[in-house]
């Protein structure tokens, strides 16, 4: 670039343009998407990048896009294609009368990068923790090496209910799925591995019956919480060397609210009375219960 540290203003973000890389500074206010406003800023090396276009926008706008390269953001990578416009943090939207001088910047970007070949790795930093997020069956938290679910009574299934609160390592997953809540059928869905392989594991079709999987429901789960965390699961996924050993020290679980167990415990025996627990089911459940106070 001709001189580090030059700017370029436009809606919701300013773009900074240094000499190996992009750092893309999202404002916070009213208009601006929530999912830019909890991304903070993110720092886009220049070999992330596959191609820079400048078209027309709505409204007296132009639209600088930084297209980046397939695999380099785990961000992008998690959404699958998912985000709409307004919500991609790679465009920025300007002016039209600032026309000339995104052009400019879009050709020194075009100068810097690479082949639009996929990458081998992330080259993108990921979401930093911990992260959590409320989904409509169950809160969703992740510490950088454990992912855990904890389920809500009054949204989680029977059959969430009968396999308990939940916790994977990393080292023991695949991939992650990530469906928007935007869209019908939206849920976070941890993908286990197959033992000795790196290929997922078959798992209930439906997310709602799947204890490896949070469903978001309407109005729950709202993309700038489950996507910086969905994304920072799947970097540390592919950052893992395997499967955890099990003799590897694990964080203590921390002791429950003696009320929140007790309404889990009401609500086992809500479940067992209508028959969709077994007494075996019910008493081992209550005894796991009790064992967390």
């Amino acid at each position: 670039m001709s001189r580090m540290g030059d700017v370029l203003a436009g809606f919701h973000a300013a773009w900074e343009f240094d000499s190996d890389s992009v750092l893309i500074r999202f404002e916070r206010g009213i208009r601006t998407p929530k999912l830019f406003q909890a991304l903070g800023e993110r720092r886009i090396p220049h070999e992330a990048l596959a191609a820079v276009t400048l078209t027309p926008g709505k409204r007296g706008t132009v639209v600088l896009h930084a297209v980046p390269r397939p695999g380099a953001d785990p961000l992008m990578a998690a959404a699958a294609g998912q985000l709409k416009d307004s919500s991609d943090p790679y465009r920025l939207v300007l002016p039209a009368e600032r026309e000339t001088l995104a052009e400019y910047y879009a050709d020194e970007l075009r100068a810097l990068i690479g082949p639009a070949s996929d990458a081998e790795e992330f080259l993108v930093p990921a979401p930093e923790g911990p992260l959590q997020f409320k989904a409509y069956d169950g809160k969703a938290s992740f510490d950088g090496r454990t992912v855990s679910y904890r389920w809500f009574w009054t949204g989680a299934s029977s059959a969430k209910w009968k396999a308990g609160d939940q916790s994977f390592a990393v080292g023991d997953l695949a991939d992650v799925e990530w469906r928007s809540p935007e869209v019908f059928d939206g849920h976070l869905r941890l993908l286990h591995r197959a033992p000795g392989g790196t290929q997922p594991v078959q798992q209930p079709a439906q997310a709602d019956q799947d204890p490896a999987a949070v469903v978001f429901g309407l109005g729950y789960g709202p993309v700038h919480e489950s996507l910086p965390f969905a994304a920072a699961v799947l970097a540390a996924v592919r950052n893992s060397s395997g499967p955890a050993c099990d003799d590897a020290p694990r964080p203590a679980a921390a002791r429950r609210d003696p009320a929140d167990i007790a309404d889990r415990i009401r609500h086992l025996g809500e479940l067992h009375q209508a028959g969709l627990l077994t007494d075996s089911e019910f008493t081992s459940k209550k005894a796991e219960l009790l064992a967390e106070l």
